[in-house]
């Protein structure tokens, strides 16, 4: 019985460094907070706000420009006060087509109501 159990116990000995180092891999790279798949994950996150940041500095610059022909030029202002709100000077006539598809088909409920 003792030479068995002798001969257990080198096996258990042996294999305790395989043992722990397959645990250690696994809680490093599964279990943990800083494990790898964590990493990747966050990886990911930082190539999407990377790609947010560059849309919005391109935005940014953008509306940066606008701002600056607005201060610039009051015919810039009066070009966006047509195009947004519709604003017209006394002696215009303003005609605003649209694509809707709402709109053309309660024209055509309309013409049948007739």
């Amino acid at each position: 019985m003792s030479k068995i159990s002798s001969i257990v116990w080198r096996m258990i000995s042996q294999f305790k460094y395989v043992i722990v180092t397959v645990l250690g891999l696994l809680w490093v790279g599964v279990v943990d907070d800083n494990s790898l798949r964590q990493c990747l994950k966050y990886d990911l996150q930082i190539e999407e706000l990377k790609e947010e940041i560059s849309k919005y500095t391109q935005r940014y610059e953008a509306d940066s420009k606008r701002l600056k022909d607005l201060n610039r030029d009051p015919s810039a202002i009066a070009k966006i006060a047509r195009e947004r709100y519709f604003m017209k000077a006394d002696d215009e006539d303003i005609f605003v087509l649209s694509d809707d598809e709402r709109n053309t088909n309660s024209l055509k409920s309309d013409e049948k109501a007739e």
